[in-house]
């Protein structure tokens, strides 16, 4: 990805949240889903009081910080966040929110410091080290300015600028702020670091057949002269060849599962909701229409969406049944995050489309 395009998205508020194993809350359910509703005040009045009972909870931390930022609250986004490092100063992700935020505010210094804590604390946490190459650059872009005003005639400051504007949105480009205040909810599907995706299981190396010798042809019995011209035979399969099965019907679910997570990346909304069954279950018991005004605003939002789906499994029900359970990870503008998840599919018309979406908390 151009690194313009890494600086207005990926440098956005990467929401990789701390994923406590076990651990789980009704009330923070709530409080996140209300986040998902765009209801920000109503969340964030909910989350100060569960706060006020919780003051170390490091999940509601993290949405409150992400939640402010949204709502243009920088320095108390800037405040959570830092009262989180120094809390949990083993976890990635309140760093890259820091730097995120300060690079707004353009102290690319304090954004560059913030990154390579986070990098200190996972060398493997590939956001950060994509958004370190991102605040280097904007850096450089103000060097090579500075060096143009003191040298007009520097050709070699003002090509390297050129090369760099073309990577790089100008400062103060209103996609920085509206991806901030647009960007979708978090969930509390979260994790304290980056997650290698698991390779896709290779599938098994086709078995040799067996090489056996055709049986020998049976000796002609000698007809007698006088006996009437048998009737040709026809030639037929051997007994032995077995019956012919049906197809395997998992190569189709999968199929269908990866074009909907491709219509979902490349933002194809038509595509992504021809995904869905008639009788699809809405998460939430909303009306299909609802549910579906949602999704187009949620997909057509962010400047970019990336899914990728790993260890996808399918096991069939019945004949018209199956589910799919595989890891989703999801990029889109500054949230990243990684989740277990389930799709239960019945065949209609011929397609394998989707009845219910469930997420593995």
């Amino acid at each position: 990805m151009p690194v313009s395009r890494a600086l207005s998205h990926s440098l956005l508020l990467a929401a990789l949240l701390l994923s406590l194993n076990g651990w789980a809350s009704t009330e923070l359910d709530e409080i996140n889903q209300l986040a998902e509703q765009g209801k920000t005040a109503q969340a964030l009045q909910r989350l100060n009081g569960y706060l006020g009972k919780q003051p170390t909870d490091a999940k509601a931390l993290f949405l409150k910080g992400v939640l402010l930022a949204e709502s243009d609250k920088q320095e108390e986004a800037i405040k959570v966040f830092t009262e989180l490092t120094e809390k949990y100063p083993q976890l990635p992700a309140p760093y890259n929110n820091l730097a995120v935020l300060y690079a707004y505010q353009g102290n690319y210094e304090k954004a560059k410091a913030a990154l390579e804590s986070a990098i200190r604390t996972h060398p493997s946490y590939a956001t950060a080290h994509e958004n370190l190459g991102d605040i280097y650059a904007r850096m450089a872009s103000e060097s090579y300015s500075r060096a143009l005003q003191l040298d007009t005639n520097n050709s070699r400051a003002k090509s390297k600028l050129a090369l760099i504007k073309d990577l790089l949105p100008p400062p103060g480009d209103t996609t920085t702020k509206q991806a901030v205040k647009e960007a979708p909810k978090p969930t509390l599907a979260i994790s304290p670091a980056p997650v290698k995706a698991e390779p896709k299981p290779q599938p098994p190396a086709p078995t040799k057949p067996v090489e056996t010798k055709p049986a020998p042809e049976p000796t002609p019995t000698p007809t007698p002269a006088s006996a009437k011209p048998a009737a040709p035979v026809v030639a037929t399969a051997p007994a032995t060849v077995p019956e012919q099965k049906k197809a395997d019907p998992t190569q189709a679910i999968r199929n269908a599962v990866e074009s909907w997570a491709k219509a979902w990346s490349n933002q194809n909304v038509d595509q992504y909701l021809a995904s869905y069954a008639k009788d699809f279950k809405t998460p939430n018991g909303e009306s299909r229409s609802n549910w579906e005004a949602t999704r187009k605003a949620r997909i057509s939002k962010p400047a970019r969406i990336e899914v990728k789906l790993s260890n996808l499994r399918v096991t069939l029900d019945n004949e018209h049944s199956a589910r799919a359970v595989f890891q989703q990870s999801y990029q889109a503008d500054h949230l990243s995050q990684r989740t277990g998840k389930q799709l239960v599919l019945v065949q209609q018309q011929g397609k394998w489309l989707i009845q219910q979406e469930l997420t593995n908390r």
